[in-house]
């Protein structure tokens, strides 16, 4: 069985995001420890990237900020490992496709089985390129995480055709970022994935309010957070405790719904 999975057996999960070694390691591994703290059902952690083609604003500051730190690989691995002698909350890696080829599928893939990462999400990796990595994850038990986005139309089945975690839905085109709204097909593309996929389904881009992650999880199985959360920790003067009292909110609204 997938962790991941496991997660959504009894309630609707909430997903935060932050970015490794923002703005260094020590205050990633305090914020990840808050977040699980403080209800968080899997934390997904961005390792930064040059060339971040989905990243909005926010995160892509984020991704610059750590590598004035010095942030490497090798570093997020190191961070991972910090965070396992606190928590053992569920962790998502989001990586771009040349992270893991230039490190080394296998090497990379059973990095992170060691450390107990439990997934990754490669937002530029195409369905027909997935069997280049799909051999090392399965072996090293990693879920990798499908992207679907409202024109994802009649690929839908074939993008979810390894799904095992969940499901990581985009709720509205575009790269990430606070939005008021969200696409208006969303309903309909959760009722088509749930006709070709048993994975729960999670939705992002854009969620930043406790109302919305309510909307939403009435639908969905779980609600992810990115951006929202990586600037609250910017702008607060004592991010673990902004970020822990903002996951607290979210963890509620999605219980009401």
């Amino acid at each position: 069985m997938s962790k991941l999975k496991d997660v959504f057996t009894d309630h609707k999960a909430f997903i935060p995001f932050v970015t490794a070694g923002d703005p260094t390691a020590a205050d990633t591994v305090a914020e990840v420890v808050a977040l699980a703290e403080n209800g968080a059902d899997i934390v997904e952690l961005g390792v930064p990237f040059s060339d971040p083609i989905a990243d909005g604003p926010v995160i892509q500051a984020a991704g610059l900020r750590a590598f004035a730190g010095g942030i490497t690989v090798d570093g997020v691995f190191k961070i991972v490992q910090e965070i396992r002698e606190h928590t053992q909350v569920p962790l998502v890696f989001l990586t771009y496709a040349n992270i893991p080829f230039k490190y080394g599928y296998e090497a990379f893939c059973a990095r992170c089985e060691e450390l107990g990462v439990n997934g990754l999400v490669i937002p530029d990796l195409p369905a027909e390129e997935a069997g280049e990595i799909l051999p090392f994850t399965k072996t090293h038990q990693l879920d990798l995480i499908p992207l679907v986005s409202p024109t994802s139309g009649p690929r839908l089945a074939k993008l979810v055709t390894h799904a095992t975690g969940f499901v990581y839905i985009v709720s509205a085109l575009g790269v990430t970022g606070q939005r008021e709204g969200f696409a208006q097909n969303l309903d309909d593309l959760i009722a088509d994935l749930r006709q070709v996929t048993d994975a729960p389904l999670c939705v992002g881009f854009g969620v930043h309010t406790p109302a919305q992650a309510k909307e939403l999880a009435q639908v969905a199985d779980g609600v992810i957070v990115g951006s929202a959360i990586v600037e609250l920790a910017a702008e607060s003067d004592d991010a673990p405790k902004a970020v822990g009292e903002y996951t607290k909110s979210m963890v509620a609204a999605i219980a009401e719904a």
